[in-house]
């Protein structure tokens, strides 16, 4: 006998069939029936707990497939430049001060998701003006893209950066005319500060029962996290997942935002691999990054960008070391995968991966490329042929889509091309990249369907997809992703309890109001983790 029913819902399950049906039965972590809810109704017994749905629509629990628990977990220690307040470097000089004020001298002031578009000056703030709040505290505004930031003079002596200081692979230390630091970092010189920003374990693990809170509250039952600050924070988020302080799955890549390749090389002689672990948490794919931020910008481009000729974005390596090095984890027993936006990254990912499938053959690898921001017909074909899991970001449209059609033109009808991935059959998994925009998968679901901007303009409008296609590249996409399609991802018999209800019918929404939504209750392994209201 089940220990609790579902009836009278819109249960999508979206099995082979797309089913629509009305009721499920779970026992201990499994869903053992699905049906009509008078055939769920016959199993009940005296301990079951019955629930009426009234319409409400079930869905399996939603797969963020690329999203970043530890940042967005330390992002909510600090100071918010997304807050509704926030319209000016003003707002957020006070913020930082009153922050700072409340601090022991020597601690690191924190600012995210800082937008220089969004606010009235219209530009990055300058060092100066960062010193002007606090020599004592090291300070650091991290641009919303987590690509860029800008530190002030206490952070660049902590972090030993002077005016000779060479600019890393991939990286840019900015300079004024004079040679003088600005305070601004880009890729690489941005990463290698993460170790230095240094937070406590307590505050480490505090951060990350934070972060799942929201998660599970917005309907998330598993991600795949794509990379902590460093080698400790790795450590830290499986510690909090066996503790219980993290309660959604995780399929962690094997990456960190400083220094990825040292990590990378650490776990392979480890003896570590995809799949290592359990269905709480599991090693996922070797990452690298190969270029920059879409809204930066900084992606890799085959053209220049319609916002400068002669800028071509930034890459992190030649085509023969990203081989050696992906090729070596694709050896190894990993899947392998890694960041890229512009098309020219993507193209050298996609180089990459075949060259490793040529030299070390290995059936479904299930390689990815993260984001593949830019990816025109040739580049889709290749995935179709290698077998890639691209795991596109349409939520970015509403946050940075103006900013794309200024800086990419036409480009943008071939960005997150979902309906292409769709039409060719590519088993394409959403991701929020969170903290980067919006986690709430209602919200990117919205975004996928409708492709608006804040402002209600369409950016590729060409590559819009339905709500079910969406629904799907949220669950059981994701789920391929992670080689996890035969126990999550669908709402089938069998299947492990993952499950999240909607306060109404989102197959009734409109395209429009799909993010008003919200979330009635979430279940993750036959345990309801989130109700509203209690």
């Amino acid at each position: 006998m089940p220990d609790i029913v579902f009836l009278h819902g819109e249960v999508i399950t979206v099995d082979q069939q797309n089913r629509i049906l009305e009721a499920i039965a779970v026992k201990a972590n499994r869903i053992i029936a699905i049906g009509t809810s008078e055939e769920i109704q016959r199993l009940v017994g005296p301990e079951t707990t019955v629930v009426d749905l009234q319409g409400k629509s079930v869905l399996p629990g939603f797969i963020d497939s690329h999203l970043h628990l530890s940042s967005y977990g330390i992002d909510k220690l600090g100071v918010s430049c997304k807050a509704p307040h926030i319209e000016s470097l003003q707002d957020i000089f006070h913020d930082l001060h009153e922050k700072a004020s409340g601090l022991p001298a020597g601690k690191w002031v924190r600012a995210w998701g800082f937008n220089e578009t969004k606010i009235t000056e219209q530009r990055y703030p300058t060092r100066e003006e960062l010193d002007r709040i606090s020599m004592e505290h090291p300070i650091i505004i991290i641009r919303a893209c987590n690509h860029i930031s800008v530190v002030n003079s206490k952070a660049l002596e902590i972090l030993s950066i002077h005016n000779d200081t060479p600019d890393p692979k991939g990286g840019i230390i900015e300079r004024n005319s004079r040679g003088e630091l600005t305070g601004r970092l880009l890729e690489t010189a941005h990463f290698q500060i993460a170790k230095k920003v240094a937070y406590s374990e307590e505050e480490k693990s505090h951060a990350l029962a934070l972060a799942s809170a929201d998660y599970v509250a917005a309907g998330i039952t598993s991600i795949h996290d794509a990379g902590c600050n460093d080698a400790d924070s790795f450590r830290v988020m499986h510690q909090a997942v066996r503790n219980g302080l993290v309660k959604v799955r995780i399929y962690a890549m094997v990456c960190t935002m400083d220094s990825p390749e040292a990590f990378l090389e650490s776990m392979i002689a480890a003896g570590m691999t995809t799949g290592v672990g359990n269905d709480r948490f599991k090693i996922g794919p070797a990452k690298l990054f190969t270029d920059g931020s879409s809204s930066g910008p900084t992606i890799a481009t085959r053209k220049p960008y319609t916002s400068n000729p002669e800028d071509y974005g930034i890459l992190y390596y030649a085509q023969e070391e990203l081989n050696r090095r992906l090729g070596e984890a694709h050896r190894k027993g990993f899947q392998i995968t890694a960041h890229a936006q512009g098309d020219r990254a993507v193209e050298m990912v996609l180089n990459c991966i075949e060259a490793a499938m040529q030299e070390y053959p290995r059936p479904d690898a299930r390689p990815r490329i993260e984001h593949a921001g830019v990816s025109e017909p040739d580049l889709l074909a290749r995935m179709k042929q290698l077998g890639v899991v691209p795991i596109p970001n349409p939520a970015f449209f509403y946050e940075y889509g103006e900013g794309y059609v200024r800086n990419y033109g036409d480009r943008v009808n071939h960005m997150y091309p979902l309906r292409d991935f769709c039409e060719n059959d590519i088993f394409a998994a959403i991701g929020s990249d969170s903290p980067v925009t919006d986690y709430r998968p209602l919200f990117g679901i919205q975004a996928a369907v409708t492709r608006k901007s804040k402002q209600g303009q369409e950016i590729g409008h060409n590559q819009t997809i339905s709500v079910m296609e969406a629904i799907r590249a949220y669950t059981w996409n994701g789920a391929y992703a992670s080689f996890d399609e035969h126990c999550k991802g669908s709402i089938e018999a069998g299947k492990l309890a993952d499950l999240v209800i909607l306060d109404g019918s989102i197959l009734q929404a409109t395209p429009d109001t799909i993010a008003d939504l919200s979330v009635h209750l979430t279940m993750i392994d036959g345990d309801i983790v989130y109700r509203a209201g209690s």
